[in-house]
């Protein structure tokens, strides 16, 4: 047998050799043949395979499990806003605190983590994250009952109705007015402890526990997936995680449907209904039902090994059982790789993470890469977390049904456009240059058709004496005052309450006795105002016709109705194709890095666009849609609490600019971004040539795989030397 060592192209079979660990003997002892006394090398590699699939299945149901929680958490803002009675900034702080959890942990997971027994660390995350999702439903066993005030409460004989204007009726005084606007009994109490503390550390030990899930599972599968695999793999547990958010928004929708104290109050006695801002559904049990999936998650881990022998040449399957034992019985495949794995040295390890560290700091193209994934994150994020409330708020959906439009029409098409970057990055054999502009090209078209949705918009709700004077005449005002007219000045309203009504003029008043109302009918969500004088100032004839008001809001108009099926296509269709670069992108974070860094470039990665995106972003969003709100509600002991109604152009404005200037500067860092990459290219390309050990080409350079080709080909060149010899 002969071959050419000096440039002449091996045989398949010359060319298959065994990448990575093979596993020692169990006895530590070979046989005369050079072959180990142990199971047979198809046996092997046959669990291999069996191992890295069981492997990648939970991995996809971990990603699932930790998505779904966190699409839940989502899906409960406005709820978590309502029962806790506070402001959009501060949920965004709540929001945030799951990646200041990933904050504490990401660095030192992500490095030393890829050096210990990889499965069982990310067991250990699933159980914290499951633990902390339990936490984040207690406030609801401690907190007590959820109180709503509203004009239809019944009185204590339980057969008549407080009077809406209380100067109209004899026995209720100025006194007992003001007493019912006071802070109750029990405020100074609930105040000393804020129950939604208990939700933010319960989101901090989310973050710390889904820390191991990403870094340490993607480097897991690249490291013994084939490389041509090793996208599609990527792609299908992103593709997967991504159900996660589809139930988790269902489950959202659902439990927004159902009073948060089910079981526990009579439902006939609720005025409320799931469209009123009021209203707050049984956010607390989603979370249970996630926190238990999330701990299911962890078993498969337990009894996944610490490492797998990688199958045979990943380039070429094509070698039999007797080729791949001819390799890992030669002396010098034993000499030169195939050892084992020798015991975790924990100062060695620490003394190699800050060159480690200093090494991928000081790539130029990792650092633009960092900074345009940061700011696209932030404006993702900022858009993701409150999305359903600007649903809500701005087409007058309820939650249930902005978590159920956010499940079944968005959440999929995301799938869909991940699942398909991975299947084209496959198909065209994408290489750094390629899954660049191609990752570009999807982003930029997903910019211009959102530019669409500023001309999408709803006019504000007609609220008397907030978007429009109690005449009629439109305008906005932002101080209490206006609430009052000469129609209610006979009545001792309070101007901070929140119990609206509709008016036959179609006008919605921010309570009855606003509204002049000063008589009652019926019982519950059934209740009519009747005798209500300002409505009449809106209406030809007398201004004391019998005009009623029903509870709740006025409808949207027909105009805003069918505004919102053409954004809920437009929505689709950007969603889709923004998502579609998302995997070629992944993929360029880690095959543009040298394969000993890749665990860490994919920590400091997560640790930077959660730090600089994950936990601002929803704060600074959060602060800003606090600007245009224009009616807030009060707290039990006199506070500011929950926005009640925002001012829906302002709103749009501040929201979709924010989204889209935040994509236009990092759109201006992808020019830079390409420069650095094209000259990284051009310089990886020349040193291959110089070297003369494998062959490049400008839009297929995959740095991991030149390393491995050009080891793989000089060891089956010292094989094929040797064997001439012989």
């Amino acid at each position: 047998m002969t071959s050419d060592c000096n440039g002449a192209s091996p045989s398949p079979e010359e060319t298959c050799v065994f990448r990575g660990r093979m596993e020692a003997p169990t006895n530590g002892r070979w046989t005369a043949d050079n072959s180990p006394s142990t199971t047979p090398s198809s046996g092997r590699l046959r669990r291999s395979c069996s191992n890295l699939k069981m492997f990648l299945a939970a991995l996809s149901f971990a990603y699932f499990s930790k998505a779904l929680s966190g699409s839940y958490m989502k899906s409960t803002i406005t709820q978590l806003e309502r029962r806790f009675d506070i402001p959009s900034y501060l949920i965004g702080v709540i929001d945030g605190s799951f990646e200041m959890g990933n904050l504490l942990v990401i660095a030192f997971v992500s490095y030393f983590g890829a050096k210990l027994h990889r499965p069982k660390i990310i067991a250990m995350g699933c159980v914290l994250m499951s633990l902390g999702t339990f936490l984040i439903a207690m406030p609801h066993f401690i907190i007590g009952r959820y109180n709503v005030q509203t004009s239809a409460r019944e009185s204590f004989n339980s057969t008549a109705k407080f009077p809406p204007c209380p100067a109209t009726s004899p026995e209720f005084t100025e006194a007992d007015d003001r007493s019912s606007i006071l802070p109750s009994a029990g405020c100074e109490r609930e105040s000393s402890v804020s129950m939604w503390a208990y939700v933010f550390l319960g989101n901090v030990l989310r973050g710390i526990g889904e820390t191991p899930v990403q870094p340490l599972g993607i480097s897991y599968i690249d490291d013994y997936a084939r490389p041509e695999n090793a996208a599609l793999y990527i792609g299908c547990v992103q593709t997967i995680s991504i159900i996660g958010p589809v139930i988790g928004y269902l489950l959202g929708s659902l439990c927004a449907k159902i009073y948060v104290d089910i079981g526990y109050v009579d439902m006939e006695t609720i005025t409320i209904t799931p469209g009123d801002a009021r209203w707050v559904g049984a956010w607390w049990l989603g979370y249970l039902i996630a926190g238990t999936i999330t701990l299911t998650s962890a078993v498969p881990f337990w009894f996944l090994p610490k490492s797998l022998p990688v199958p045979v040449e990943k380039h070429d399957a094509s070698c039999t059982p007797e080729q791949t034992r001819f390799i890992k019985d030669s002396p010098s495949a034993m000499e030169h790789k195939f050892r084992p794995e020798e015991p975790t040295n924990f100062r060695q390890m620490a003394k190699e993470f800050v060159p480690a560290l200093k090494s991928l700091l000081g790539s130029p193209v990792y650092i633009i890469y960092l900074c345009v994934t940061i700011i696209q994150f932030n404006s993702l994020i900022g858009m993701v977390t409150y999305k359903p409330k600007y649903i809500e708020q701005h087409y007058g959906q309820s939650a249930s049904k902005a978590n159920f439009l956010m499940g079944m029409i968005n959440i999929p098409a995301v799938a869909l456009g991940m699942f398909s970057g991975g299947v084209v990055m496959k198909k065209f054999k994408l290489g750094i240059m390629g899954a660049a502009k191609f990752a570009f090209g999807t982003s930029l078209l997903g910019y211009f058709l959102s530019l669409f949705f500023l001309a999408m918009g709803c006019d504000n709700a007609k609220v008397a004496g907030i978007t429009m004077s109690y005449t009629g005449v439109e305008g906005l005002s932002y101080h209490e005052r206006a609430l009052f007219s000469e129609c209610n000045s006979g009545c001792l309203c309070s101007g901070k309450d929140w119990d609206p009504v509709c008016g036959e003029n179609g006008i919605t008043y921010v309570s009855a006795c606003l509204a002049g109302c000063t008589s009652a009918t019926g019982t519950g969500r059934n209740t009519v105002f009747g005798q209500c004088r300002c409505l009449a100032l809106t209406k030809a004839g007398s201004r004391y016709t019998n005009l009623t008001a029903s509870l709740g809001h006025c409808p949207i108009r027909d105009s805003c109705d069918r505004m919102f099926p053409y954004f809920l296509f437009l929505s689709v269709i950007t969603s889709f194709i923004i998502s579609l670069g998302g995997t070629p992108g992944f993929v360029l974070l880690i095959r543009c890095i040298k394969p000993e860094l890749k665990s860490l470039a994919l920590g400091v990665h997560t640790l930077a666009t959660r730090t600089l995106a994950g936990i601002p972003a929803p704060i600074y969003f959060g602060a800003i849609i606090d600007t245009t709100c224009l009616k807030w509600g009060n707290t039990k002991c006199g506070g500011r609490g929950a926005c009640r109604i925002y001012n829906t152009t302002a709103y749009r404005m501040v929201y979709l600019g924010l989204t889209l200037g935040l994509r236009t500067v990092a759109f201006f860092l992808c020019i830079l971004g390409f420069a650095l990459l094209q000259r990284y290219v051009r310089q990886e390309e020349k040193t291959a040539l110089a070297n003369g050990d494998v062959e490049v080409e400008s839009d297929s350079l995959r740095k991991e795989e030149g390393n491995s080709v050009l080891h793989c080909d000089k060891f089956v060149c010292a094989l094929n030397c040797r064997e001439t010899r012989l």
